[in-house]
C-alpha cells in the first residue's frame, strides 16, 4: 500500500476497504457465513463508529454511551471488524477465528461473548425489536435521575436492520408502539440491498416500506447510496433533530466490488478465493494479503478510542458534580446500574402470609407481592399486553409510561406479546430497571423467540403468565394451556415456577426478583385456591418455594407407601386425594408441591433423596397440562394424571372431570401404580 499519508476522503475509503476485506476473508478462512451484507454495510458501519456513536471502547459498560444493535446478525464481521478497529477487546486472532469452537466471534453476535456486543442477534426482527426497549429504558432513566443542568443519561440507540427484520411481524408490533410512546431517541438503519437468500426481494417483499414506517408515525429520510458518507451525517443530524422515531432507508449493494454484486450468491456463503482476489484487484488492494489493516487505518481508529476515552471522562466528572449537588439520587442511580436490589426490599413479603385468610387465585397473590415489591423496589416497573385487569398486573401509585411522559411504571404494550417480550429484553439489556411483561400463559407461543432470548442471553425478565390451566374453563381449548408448560421448561437456563396457592406465589416472586443471570416465568391460577398453612415461622421458609419442591404433606407415621407430586392448582386434587387414601387407615401417602422442576434439579443429590427417596416406587404426578416430561419423576412404575390433548369449553370444574383431572383418578392411579408393584414383587 502506498505509505503516503492519504487525503480524508481517501483515508475513510481504506477504511472502508479493510472493513471488507477483513469481513470477506473471515469468511472464507471459516468455509462459512455472510460476507455481502457487511461489505454492502461497510460505509455506514465506519461512519456511525467514527462520527456519531458515542462510545468508549476502554469501557463498554459505560453507563450513557449510546447502544448499537446489529440487528442482522447475520452481518456479524461487520460488528467485529469495527469493534475490533475501534479498540475493543477483540484481536485480530478472534477476527481470524470467526464461527470457529470456543472463539468469541460466533456465527451471530452474542452479548456477553463479545465486549460492545449489546444483544445476542440472529433471529430476524428480534434486535430492532429490543433496541425499543433499550430506547425506552433510556427515556425512563433519564427522567427519573436527570435534573436541570446535570443530564446523566442522554445517549441514543442505534440500529442496523435488514429486510428480513423488517418483514418480521416483531419489528412492526415495536414500530408502532415505538412512534405511540414517542422514542425519538430510536434511530433504525434499514439496509435496502434488494436481495434476500431466494434471490431478489421483489419475490416477496415489495410494499413502501418507508410509507408504512409514516404510517406508525416515524420520521422517514433516505440514502440513495451508502458510499455518501456526507449523506449518512446530513440524516444522522436530521434524526438528531426530531422528537419522532427515525426509520433511514438506506440502498446498498450487497457483496459490492465482487464478481457477486447485488445477487443473492453474494449473502449466505463464501465469495471464493478467485472472486476474493478479483475483488481485491477492483480495489488495488494486495491480492495476497490477509487480514491486512493499515497503519493508517490504526491510526484513525485510535482518535475513536480517545475520543471515546474523553467523552467518558467528561461524563464521570459531571457525575461527579451531580453527586455533590443531589448524593442520594446518584447513590440509587449508582445502584440501580449496578443491578443491585435495595435494602429491605423483601421486607414487606417476609412479613406478609396469607394463612387464614379466604380462597385466592394466585394470579390475585400475584397481584399482591407486586404491590409490595414495587413500593420497596422502585426499578421495578412491567406490563401487560392488553390484559392488566386479568393478569392483575396493575403498579400502584403510579402512572402510565406516555409520549413524553416516562415517570410512571406501568407499562401499556397493547396486544403485542412478542413485541412485549422482546422490548422487556432490551429493557433489561439496557440496564438499570427490572421488568416484566404480562399474558396468558396460552399467549406465550407468541413470546417463545424473546423468552428463548432471555435464557440464551441470561437477562433477569420477568415473564407473568396467567390462566394457566384448563380451568380457564368457557374459554375453551384456543385458550386452554396443554403443552405451554412443559414447552417453557425444555428451554435452558429459564426458570418456570408454577406456585400452588398465594404463599407459594409470595415466595416465586421473591424468587423471580433475586435472579441475576436467568429469567423466570411464573404460571399463575385464574382460579381461587385456599391458602396452605405452614404451622408459624416464615411462610417463605415454610413454603421451601426456593427448593424447586418440598414435603407439603408427610404420610401417616412418617413412612409413605405412594408419593403423589404435582404442581399449582393441582397441588390441591394431589391433597384430597392423599386423605381418601389414608382414611380408615388406607395407603400412608406423601403430598410433594413442586413449583418448580428447574430449581429442584439443582438441589444437592441429598435433598432430592430426601423429597423423592428412591425406595418410594409407587408415584403419582398431577399436573393439568401435557403428562409430558414426568415420567422423570414417576419412573417407569409410576403414573401420571394430566391431559394428552385438547381442552373442552365448559367451566373449570366440569372440564377437569370431563379431561379426567378429579380426585378419584389421582387415587386410582396410586392403587394401580401399588398393584403393578406388588404383582412385580
Amino acid at each position: 500500500m502506498d505509505a503516503t499519508a492519504p487525503a480524508p476522503a481517501a483515508l475513510d475509503q481504506l477504511c472502508i476497504n479493510t472493513i471488507r476485506t477483513l469481513s470477506m476473508e473471515a469468511v472464507q478462512r471459516a468455509n462459512s457465513g455472510h460476507p455481502g451484507t457487511p461489505m454492502a454495510l461497510a460505509p455506514l458501519g465506519h461512519r456511525l463508529f467514527t462520527r456519531h456513536l458515542r462510545h468508549d471502547p476502554a469501557a463498554p459498560e459505560w453507563a450513557d454511551r449510546d447502544r448499537f444493535v446489529l440487528s442482522c446478525g447475520h452481518a456479524s464481521m461487520l460488528l467485529y471488524s469495527l469493534l475490533h478497529l475501534s479498540g475493543y477487546d477483540l484481536s485480530l486472532d478472534d477476527l481470524k477465528n470467526f464461527r470457529q469452537l470456543h472463539s468469541p466471534t460466533a456465527g451471530h453476535p452474542e452479548r456477553g461473548e463479545v465486549p460492545g456486543v449489546e444483544f445476542t442477534t440472529g433471529p430476524l426482527g428480534q434486535g430492532v425489536s429490543s433496541a425499543v426497549g433499550m430506547a425506552l429504558a433510556e427515556r425512563m432513566l433519564a427522567a427519573r435521575f436527570n435534573r436541570e443542568g446535570h443530564d446523566m443519561v442522554n445517549h441514543r440507540t442505534w440500529v442496523i436492520a435488514s429486510d428480513g427484520d423488517l418483514m418480521e411481524g416483531v419489528a412492526s408490533e415495536s414500530a408502532s408502539l415505538a412512534a405511540h410512546l414517542g422514542l425519538g431517541r430510536l434511530t433504525v438503519f434499514w439496509d435496502d440491498n434488494k436481495i434476500t437468500i431466494d434471490g431478489t426481494t421483489e419475490l416477496s417483499f415489495t410494499e413502501d416500506v418507508g410509507a408504512r414506517y409514516a404510517s406508525y408515525g416515524w420520521q422517514v429520510l433516505h440514502i440513495n447510496d451508502v458510499e455518501d458518507l456526507e449523506a449518512i451525517d446530513e440524516v444522522v443530524a436530521q434524526a438528531k433533530a426530531d422528537d419522532r422515531p427515525t426509520l433511514i432507508v438506506t440502498r446498498t449493494h450487497i457483496g459490492i466490488g465482487s464478481p457477486l454484486q447485488d445477487t443473492s450468491k453474494a449473502h449466505g456463503a463464501p465469495l471464493g478465493d478467485e472472486n476474493i482476489r478479483t475483488t481485491k484487484r477492483g480495489w488495488g488492494w494486495p491480492e495476497d494479503s490477509e487480514f491486512l489493516v493499515p497503519e493508517e487505518v490504526r491510526e484513525e481508529y485510535a482518535v475513536v478510542a480517545e475520543e471515546g476515552a474523553a467523552d467518558n471522562a467528561g461524563w464521570t466528572a459531571r457525575f461527579d458534580t451531580y453527586r455533590a449537588a443531589f448524593p442520594e439520587l446518584a447513590r440509587e442511580f449508582e445502584r440501580q446500574l449496578r443491578g443491585e436490589l435495595p435494602a429491605g426490599w423483601a421486607d414487606d413479603l417476609l412479613a406478609t402470609s396469607f394463612e387464614g385468610s379466604g380462597e385466592l387465585a394466585t394470579r390475585q397473590a400475584s397481584g399482591k407481592a407486586i404491590e409490595l415489591l414495587t413500593a420497596r423496589v422502585p426499578e421495578l416497573i412491567g406490563g401487560s399486553a392488553d390484559l392488566a385487569e386479568s393478569n392483575l398486573t396493575h403498579i400502584p401509585n403510579t402512572s402510565n409510561v406516555e409520549h413524553g411522559s416516562y415517570e410512571g411504571r406501568t407499562l401499556n404494550f397493547g396486544i403485542r406479546e412478542h413485541a412485549m417480550a422482546a422490548i422487556v429484553n432490551g429493557v433489561h439489556a439496557h440496564g438499570g430497571l427490572r421488568a416484566f411483561g404480562a399474558t396468558f400463559l396460552i399467549f406465550s407461543d407468541y413470546m417463545r423467540p424473546a423468552v428463548r432470548l432471555s435464557a440464551l442471553m441470561g437477562l433477569p425478565s420477568i415473564w407473568v403468565y396467567t390462566h394457566d390451566s384448563i380451568f380457564v374453563g368457557e374459554d375453551g381449548p384456543t385458550h386452554q394451556p396443554i403443552e405451554q408448560l412443559a414447552s417453557l421448561r425444555a428451554i435452558p437456563n429459564l426458570v418456570v415456577l408454577r406456585p400452588a396457592e398465594a404463599n407459594e406465589t409470595l415466595a416465586a416472586w421473591k424468587l423471580a426478583l433475586e435472579q441475576t443471570d436467568r429469567p423466570v416465568a411464573l404460571a399463575l391460577t385464574r382460579q381461587k385456591l385456599q391458602p396452605f398453612q405452614y404451622g408459624g415461622g416464615s411462610v417463605l421458609q415454610g413454603a421451601q418455594v426456593d427448593k424447586g419442591a418440598y414435603v407439603l404433606r408427610e404420610a401417616s407415621g412418617g413412612t409413605p407407601e405412594v408419593i403423589i407430586v404435582a404442581t399449582g392448582s393441582e397441588v390441591h386434587l394431589a391433597l384430597a386425594a392423599a386423605d381418601e387414601l389414608e382414611q380408615d387407615g388406607g395407603t400412608p401417602t406423601r403430598v410433594v408441591s413442586m413449583p418448580s422442576q428447574e430449581l429442584f434439579e439443582e438441589q444437592p443429590r441429598e435433598w432430592r433423596e430426601q423429597v423423592l427417596p428412591r425406595s418410594v416406587r409407587a408415584r403419582v404426578a398431577v399436573e393439568a397440562g401435557t403428562t409430558f416430561g414426568w415420567h422423570r419423576y414417576v419412573g417407569s412404575d409410576g403414573e401420571i394424571v394430566g391431559i394428552d390433548r385438547f381442552g373442552t369449553s365448559a367451566p373449570g370444574e366440569q372440564a377437569a372431570i370431563a379431561l379426567g383431572l378429579t380426585v378419584d383418578a389421582v387415587v386410582a392411579a396410586a392403587h394401580r401404580t401399588l398393584a403393578t408393584l406388588h404383582g412385580n414383587d
